[in-house]
């Protein structure tokens, strides 16, 4: 499965992935962006630092910079549970509406979620139409330069608009926001933007907009260093069905492709009382499902003071009263013994393992600097399947990565025979810049990776496929989740191996658990047909 086949299985815009990727070989070359020679800063009475460029005055609160990022200070994190708007900023939002469009993870669809109920604690209002709109945000993905360039494509179409309504506000965050060539770039090139902010500061995001809104210049907030926990944020719920409970925050292990560690900062963990108050509350709320995020989710709890690792939250979430309980993304490094034992116990544990393996050879895996080897994946993809038999597979793989054979592309191949996943999304090597890998010379041919692309999606397609035939006039359990996409008649859901189902019934079912037979089986998708009551093997 590729990206946009992640997309379209998630109810989202499709996206193009492998004919838009890269037309260059060598990594973009951004110090065009960067002459300041003409910039001139200046401080105020107040003691802030300001930057005059281009005609535009910029307030510089800080900057990202990746040799801070990459230092690993030993510093406590705190946890903080005393967020709160300023009186002053409550209403100023009063009469005005907000559009934030976010790229990305499920991660950044979270933090989306506390912007949205920030912005709504001010008195602003949501809107989905552009035109309408008096502060637009966009929240913004570094995991591929393809996300990047779509990103700046919509920073260029938004300039016409600020022309035309100057009062209107624009900001940019997320991970983007974190990497220095792209804060530079948007200072010397876009200057219509009036507010940037990273992934570790969205706390502040009362005190930006009254900086920006104030000031009329624009203003950069964008910390190296990690922040602490904010407990006590609003938010604002897409829906009463399913909600994303973020569980820890950052990654540690430092893959030589990967740019999270840098845009998301060291692991972080939440308490344990605050996570299982906060899965109290949404099974109070009616919620049916939840999913458990971090962006090494299994990594959870190492950097506490305690003995106490996912396994041990899932044991107690297991018994609190809702129907269904995801986690993503894992790391095989951190999948131990006792998550297994935990997950084999089922219950509202779902039966659906995502494992990002990357490659499926041991030598390439070592220059992603994976830390595991071929045979120690599938020693543990064994382990899982024997403890939890009807469990789905999912992973991560990328193709093209620098030096990679076709014999080792070859091993990726047979790895993905051997497990046979039940989808994998799958990728072209981007070069991220600040990353170990951005240094390797990418030295396998774009025409080759997307050959690869090409051979390892049939391969993933026809596993796919053969796993959905498998259910075929299978009643199979499905929480509603709303209506197709494609098809307003059609009522879509998803099973708890997080098989997509579409079939007809009455709305009324949306946000509940139903039984359907299946009666078509394709390769990403189930027809069904509603059923009264029924025994699901599970």
């Amino acid at each position: 499965m590729n990206e946009e086949q992640r997309r379209q299985q998630q109810g989202l815009e499709p996206e193009a992935e492998t004919e838009s990727v890269e037309k260059k070989q060598t990594p973009k070359e951004y110090s065009k962006y960067f002459d300041f020679s003409k910039a001139s800063i200046e401080s105020s009475e107040d003691g802030k630092q300001y930057m005059k460029i281009g005609g535009r005055s910029i307030l510089i609160n800080d900057q990202p910079d990746y040799k801070k990022g990459k230092r690993r200070g030993k510093e406590e994190v705190e946890v903080h549970y005393d967020f709160s708007i300023p009186e002053e900023m409550k209403e100023i939002g009063k009469g005005k509406k907000y559009l934030i469009r976010t790229y990305g993870c499920q991660m950044n669809y979270h933090d989306t979620e506390n912007m949205a109920g920030i912005l709504e604690g001010m008195g602003f209002e949501a809107t989905e139409e552009t035109n309408e709109a008096d502060f637009i945000l966009l929240n913004t993905c570094a995991i591929r330069e393809n996300a990047e360039n779509k990103v700046f494509g919509e920073v260029g179409h938004l300039k016409p608009l600020k022309q035309e309504k100057p009062e209107l506000m624009l900001a940019v965050c997320g991970c983007m926001s974190q990497e220095e060539a792209v804060v530079n770039r948007i200072m010397q090139k876009h200057q219509h933007i009036d507010l940037i902010f990273g992934t570790h500061n969205i706390h502040r995001l009362p005190q930006l907009v009254q900086e920006a809104l104030y000031g009329k210049e624009m203003v950069i907030e964008v910390w190296s260093k990690e922040g602490d926990v904010v407990e006590n944020m609003p938010r604002k719920r897409e829906g009463k069905t399913q909600a994303w409970v973020n569980i820890m925050y950052g990654c540690d292990k430092f893959c030589t492709y990967c740019i999270v560690p840098y845009t998301r900062g060291k692991e972080r963990s939440r308490v344990p009382e605050d996570i299982i108050a906060e899965v109290r509350d949404l099974a109070r709320q009616g919620y049916k499902e939840i999913t458990l995020l971090g962006q090494n989710v299994n990594a959870y709890g190492k950097d506490l003071d305690q003995e106490y690792g996912l396994g041990d939250l899932m044991d107690e979430i297991r018994k609190i009263d809702i129907p269904r309980v995801r986690f993503t993304t894992s790391h095989p490094r951190d999948f131990d013994d006792h998550l297994i034992e935990v997950l084999a116990k089922g219950g509202n544990l779902v039966e659906h393992i995502h494992l990002p393996v990357q490659s499926g050879n041991s030598e390439v895996l070592k220059l992603m600097a994976r830390k595991y080897t071929r045979e120690h994946y599938v020693k543990l993809a064994e382990k899982i399947k024997k403890a939890i038999p009807n469990a789905s597979f999912t992973t991560d793989i990328i193709v093209g990565f620098p030096n990679e054979t076709e014999e080792q592309f070859e091993d990726t191949l047979s790895l993905m025979k051997e497990m046979e996943y039940d989808s994998a999304y799958t990728y072209i090597y981007s070069p991220r810049e600040g990353t170990p890998a951005a240094k390797m010379k990418d030295n396998v041919p774009l025409e080759v990776k997307k050959d690869r692309l090409a051979r390892l999606n049939k391969v993933v397609n026809d596993i796919a496929a053969k796993k959905n035939l498998a259910l075929q006039d299978q009643v199979v359990e499905v929480l509603v989740e709303g209506e197709s996409k494609k098809n307003p008649e059609i009522l879509s859901g998803r099973t708890r191996t997080n098989k997509l189902v579409n079939f007809a019934g009455p709305k009324s079912v949306i946000g509940e658990i139903v039984y359907v037979k299946v009666t078509e089986a394709k390769t990403w998708s189930l027809d069904g047909q509603l059923v009264e009551h029924a025994e699901v093997n599970k």
